[in-house]
């Protein structure tokens, strides 16, 4: 199921009972969110309809995605924590002095030139997401390399809001193969020396960090706090 922040607070209470205990009959379910049956048994019917929990032989349990779900939970506020998005970064060289750039024609960060990237789907590996995606929205294939992890906190400049939290996992790609595919949809790829990129009017601060980890030794753990206008998210 999807992600849901604003589930009704008897059904976080539901869940929060369930998340503690094996199994519980319907009598100690009500009791614990302190509500009339007629009412309760309408929230408990929606948990059902979405997946969350089962009734055998007289008791309610946990699905499994229901466990996944749950297990999310701040036990001491009964809400969904918001956990920061997996992603890789692919920092791809040519080896003649420039690098795969490319600029987002898509929100947010509209026109931002930066590094591709894309998200970790459920079950891939880091090195397969980043061949998926370098595949996918370059037309290319690298040797890759896992490089390390990138925490970058994105937040609006005047309000000081977090807008954005993602763990970056860092992968270095060399010997590039295929053609390059230009304009996919909601991108713009180049290649680019790291001066040419510096010339471009919208550019994110992280990529003369990943260029300059790729090339340590060892793999490197980093954290960075970036500020960007209101407009550009």
């Amino acid at each position: 199921m999807s992600y849901e922040p604003d589930a009704h607070a008897v059904q976080m209470k539901v869940l929060r009972h369930l998340l503690m205990n094996p199994q519980a009959n319907f009598a100690a379910l009500r009791r614990d969110a302190d509500m009339q049956s007629d009412q309760f048994t309408f929230h408990l019917k929606k948990l059902l309809k979405v997946g969350y929990i089962y009734k055998e032989n007289g008791a309610y349990r946990l699905t499994k995605t229901g466990k996944e779900y749950a297990n999310r939970m701040d036990t001491a506020e009964n809400v969904i924590e918001k956990q920061a998005k997996l992603s890789v970064v692919l920092v791809v060289e040519r080896g003649d002095g420039t690098w795969l750039h490319q600029q987002r024609l898509k929100h947010p960060y509209y026109g931002y030139w930066g590094h591709p990237t894309g998200k970790v789907r459920w079950g891939e590996t880091l090195l397969e997401a980043a061949a998926r995606e370098l595949i996918e929205e370059t037309g290319l294939r690298a040797d890759l390399r896992i490089v390390g992890f990138f925490h970058k906190l994105d937040y609006a400049e005047s309000s000081g809001e977090l807008l954005e939290d993602k763990l970056l996992c860092l992968v270095h790609g060399t010997n590039p193969r295929g053609e390059l595919i230009i304009d996919p949809e909601g991108h713009h790829n180049e290649w680019l020396t790291y001066e040419q990129y510096n010339q471009k009017d919208k550019i994110f601060g992280s990529v003369a960090q990943s260029i300059e980890l790729v090339h340590q030794p060892n793999q490197v753990i980093l954290e960075h706090k970036y500020h960007y206008a209101p407009d550009d998210y």
